[in-house]
């Protein structure tokens, strides 16, 4: 069955940097569009970061802009998000999902709705 599963959290001082990833199984990778979500406590969930299977097109939330990087490998079914200069507003529970709609383009309205399976998320925690 289809499984996306997350790794790579922690707790890391303000300006520090993570590697998330997601190991995706159940599916072909390479056909499917992958977008990484963040939930802080109390508040939405919100989208970070998508990688398109065209061309491998990016997509970054503004706020995460030069600091985040997406990409994947396809040969290895997996997704990464490395994270850089990390500030106490990052924290929160990452989670990576799997857009429905084969070969989709990223989108920066971040429907939720259209993707169609998530991990279990991974707890990012930065201190200032």
């Amino acid at each position: 069955q289809v499984q996306l599963v997350e790794s790579g959290g922690g707790l890391v001082q303000s300006g520090g940097s993570l590697r998330l990833s997601c190991a995706a199984s159940g599916f072909i990778l390479d056909y499917y569009t992958i977008g990484w979500f963040r939930q802080a406590p109390g508040k939405e969930r919100e989208g970070v970061s998508c990688i398109s299977v065209n061309e491998g097109k990016t997509l970054y939330a503004d706020s995460v802009k030069g600091r985040f990087t997406i990409s994947r490998d396809n040969a290895k079914n997996m997704v990464y998000l490395q994270m850089n200069s990390l500030k106490p507003e990052d924290t929160a529970v990452y989670y990576c999902a799997r857009d429905r709609r084969p070969v989709a383009r990223c989108s920066p309205d971040w429907e939720i709705s259209v993707y169609d399976y998530w991990g279990q998320g991974t707890q990012v925690s930065v201190s200032s």
